[in-house]
């Protein structure tokens, strides 16, 4: 494959590029041919998540441009986790961590190629770790770290204060020994990462200097966050979890179609494949006409196409023009519809051995302030069940009113709606 020699200046331009070793050094090396890379995902969790994502489209853009990539799921130093601002980590089970690592790996491997001259391999540090001895690890690899610059990183430091575990104080020679392992062994030569990891790349990059007197290079991307400074990924249900199970697409979906308006187009930079001329179009539009949220329908598109698929973003696109504007619900699918109406606050009643009317599933469901206020509701056309105008006042469910065998729809006038679903 042929190697793109723009793609540290793409990089740069979509603000990808937070920190970097020698910058001069690391353009030649990738304008000079295939250069193998990694980037590791702990196993920390049984899902990968937005932060992770942004590794992983990095990833891609490398190698799509020509280099070849390691992904490491790190099976050991998912055992101890990496430091934390917060606090010490609890500690998983060899077990949880095991099958964690499978999630993660399968969770990875849809979204790089394993074919071809630059083909991706998947790694795991714990195949390299778990027969090494102490005494191995703290001659071969101890001896290359000064504790005087081990408290010097920042983390570390502003840990000391509340105490911080030799376990993960010593997390930075894990990851240093996996950068030289991949050095020696497979003949890597770059590893990127988080802004939040500079400290252990930078030390990978040191350790294969004073082990081996070799040359590495390494980036990382920037921590990406709200407009006010806070994180991202932190939703009211917890993290932006890639697994469907844990985050249905249709959330998904919406979580990006809601972004502020302030980051919509660094957003669009970093997660999506777009050309430059494209996001630039759209960053246009949106700074002229902000309410069309067309920055924010491309990014909606584009992220949960790639993570979720075609399908599933279709669904999402739909249950969200069928709720809110009043389109066809029959035509979703009822896991869609299921996520779509939980995510936006539904109800459920359990089924007794007739069907409710429609004037007490209004007011069961907050529509209707009661009985009466429910029937004048219908009485001025200002009801909808399942999107269609309810004429009678005295209207009681039917089986085909059930969508997917359980839902309903309910509206009063155009923005008030909510789901039931009948158990």
């Amino acid at each position: 494959m042929p190697i793109d020699p723009t793609l540290l200046e793409d990089l740069e331009w979509r603000g990808l590029v937070a920190h970097s070793t020698d910058r001069d050094a690391l353009a030649d090396a990738l304008a000079g041919g295939s250069v193998r890379f990694y980037v590791g995902f702990d196993p920390t969790a049984p899902s990968l998540h937005m932060g992770n994502l942004l590794q992983i489209v990095t990833a891609m853009r490398l190698q799509r441009a020509g280099h070849t990539p390691y992904a490491l799921v790190g099976g050991a130093t998912g055992m101890i986790g990496d430091p934390r601002d917060s606090g010490e980590r609890t500690l998983n089970s060899l077990d949880t961590v095991k099958e964690w690592v499978e999630r993660v790996r399968r969770q990875i491997e849809p979204f790089l190629s394993f074919e071809g001259e630059n083909a991706a391999t998947m790694v795991n540090n714990h195949d390299w770790t778990a027969e090494m001895s102490v005494i191995d690890f703290l001659r071969d690899i101890g001896k290359h770290f000064p504790v005087n610059r081990m408290l010097a990183r920042e983390t570390v430091r502003r840990r000391l204060e509340t105490g911080i575990s030799y376990t993960e104080f010593s997390y930075v020679l894990l990851q240093s020994m996996d950068f030289l392992n991949l050095y020696r062994d497979r003949g890597v030569t770059l590893q990127f990462g988080g802004s939040d990891q500079w400290g252990n790349l930078t030390s990978g990059v040191e350790l294969i200097r004073r082990a081996d007197g070799g040359t590495a290079h390494a980036f990382a991307t920037p921590l990406v966050t709200k407009a006010d400074g806070t994180k991202y990924g932190k939703t009211e249900g917890g993290a932006l979890w890639l697994d469907p199970e844990m985050m249905s697409p249709y959330a998904f979906y919406q979580f990006w179609l809601n972004v502020e308006d302030e980051k919509v187009g660094e957003l669009l930079r970093v997660f999506t494949f777009l050309p430059r001329a494209e996001i630039e179009e759209l960053e246009a539009t949106h700074a002229e006409k902000p309410f069309l949220r067309a920055a924010q329908r491309a990014l909606a598109e584009h992220v949960t196409t790639l993570v979720h698929g075609g399908e599933e973003t279709r669904q999402a696109r739909d249950a969200a023009a069928a709720l809110f504007g009043g389109g066809d619900l029959t035509s979703l699918s009822t896991t869609t519809l299921a996520a779509a109406l939980r995510e936006a606050g539904a109800v459920t009643m359990t089924r007794g051995e007739s069907l409710p009317a429609v004037v007490d599933l209004l007011v069961d469901s907050g529509l209707a302030s009661s009985r009466g206020d429910a029937r004048r509701t219908i009485g001025e056309g200002g009801a909808y069940l399942n999107n269609v105008r309810i004429q009678d006042a005295e209207a009681v469910l039917a089986e085909p009113d059930l969508l997917g065998g359980s839902w309903v729809v309910l509206r009063r006038g155009k923005k008030r709606f909510a789901g039931v679903e009948l158990v």
